[in-house]
């Protein structure tokens, strides 16, 4: 009997453009808040302080400029699905560019205002289906907006993480696709059918070679809430510590997926 072909996901562009502008915007009012010692505090990025965190979240929204300045590649070579394996190539240059955009954005709080302004503009005026020219391939605007939710929510949370007491709140459906894209990319890594990976209310995936279920309870299940899950697709929390911690849990033999983890770094 063949095989039936897995159903690629796909994403409302108009949903993902406002979750897009929604969490952009409260990390904008957030930084507003923030004190000159609370952008001098250090992150879980190695030596970035509060402030290079935020030049680099104003650096992952231009990124759409930067693409929409290049010509439209012919096709589309790359599935926003494996978007996230190409980014630990490209780490010195971003780390780089960060430490130069918070050198010359000494008041953060009007360049974001000015990507804001530059991004809306942007997307005014092109279509979610022109094609762009990405560090990770050639991919249409509005799946790499996807990407952008993406960024944009991982590093809300290593905002929260690094400064006491702030709340920056996650747009559901920001928090959503990524979930789902980080789920998605865990599939792609380890294709199978052995084992479910559950993220309620957001995403279902099933991964990792050997007997595939079809019936009844998988027999081997892991399941954690998003939050925890984009921590361990990303490298922000280990596998271990969450099931440690009971952020995870994890029955059957093949349902110790650490080894693929994680799977953005």
């Amino acid at each position: 009997m063949p095989t039936a072909k897995k159903r690629t996901r796909t994403y409302d562009p108009v949903k993902t453009r406002t979750a897009v502008l929604a969490q952009f915007t409260s990390v904008r009012d957030a930084v507003r808040t923030l004190t000159p010692e609370q952008l001098a505090l250090p992150t879980r990025l190695g030596a970035w302080t509060v402030r290079d965190l935020i030049a680099h979240i104003g650096m992952a929204v231009t990124a759409v400029e930067r693409a929409l300045e290049r010509p439209a590649p012919p096709r589309q070579t790359v599935t926003v699905a494996e978007w996230p394996f190409s980014t630990g190539s490209h780490a010195a240059a971003i780390a780089d560019f960060t430490r130069d955009l918070a050198t010359a954005h000494p008041d953060l709080g009007t360049y974001l205002d000015d990507v804001d302004r530059k991004l809306r503009a942007l997307l005014d005026e092109h279509p979610g289906g022109r094609l762009l020219e990405t560090g990770a391939g050639a991919l249409p605007l509005g799946d790499y907006l996807v990407t952008r939710a993406l960024e944009l929510v991982v590093h809300t949370d290593d905002l929260n993480a690094a400064v006491p007491g702030l709340q920056v709140p996650y747009d559901r459906q920001a928090l959503a696709a990524t979930t789902r894209l980080l789920a998605d990319a865990l599939a792609v890594k380890a294709p199978g059918g052995s084992t479910e990976v559950r993220v309620p209310p957001y995403a279902v995936v099933q991964c990792v070679e050997g007997p595939r279920h079809t019936r009844g309870t998988p027999p081997n299940v892991v399941e954690t809430d998003p939050l925890t899950w984009i921590r361990l697709a990303t490298g922000r929390t280990a596998w271990a510590d969450a099931l440690a911690a009971a952020k995870v849990s994890a029955s059957g033999e093949r349902a110790d997926i650490g080894g693929l983890l994680p799977v953005m770094a």
